[in-house]
């Protein structure tokens, strides 16, 4: 699986590249029909400290597979994320499964 990570008005962090990176290679392990990840970490304008945010989009067959969430850090925002793609990529998985079963 590809990953692009970009950040917007901020400095890159190889440390938090690291961690998507590892864990969207395991969701990619476990649900191999993901072609592509698009991370854009970015700090948003919020005053109740929850302005740091992350953006996922995943490329895979069907409608392409989006999350976003906005915590007081990176690696919270990230990980929130991350849980978010899963949840959905389980519903894909489900899917695929039941139109298996149905030819």
């Amino acid at each position: 699986m590809i990953v692009n990570i970009q950040y917007l008005d901020m400095p890159e962090s190889e440390s938090l590249s690291a961690i998507v990176t590892r864990n969207l290679n395991k969701l990619a392990h476990k649900y191999q029909f993901i072609i592509r990840g698009d991370v854009c970490f970015k700090l948003g304008q919020g005053t109740d400290g929850n302005n740091k945010i992350c953006e996922t989009q995943l490329s895979a067959p069907g409608p392409r597979i989006f999350a976003k969430s906005a915590e007081n850090n990176f690696e919270k925002s990230a990980a929130e994320t991350v849980s978010d793609l899963e949840r959905q990529l389980r519903k894909r998985k489900e899917k695929f499964s039941r139109r298996k079963k149905a030819f």
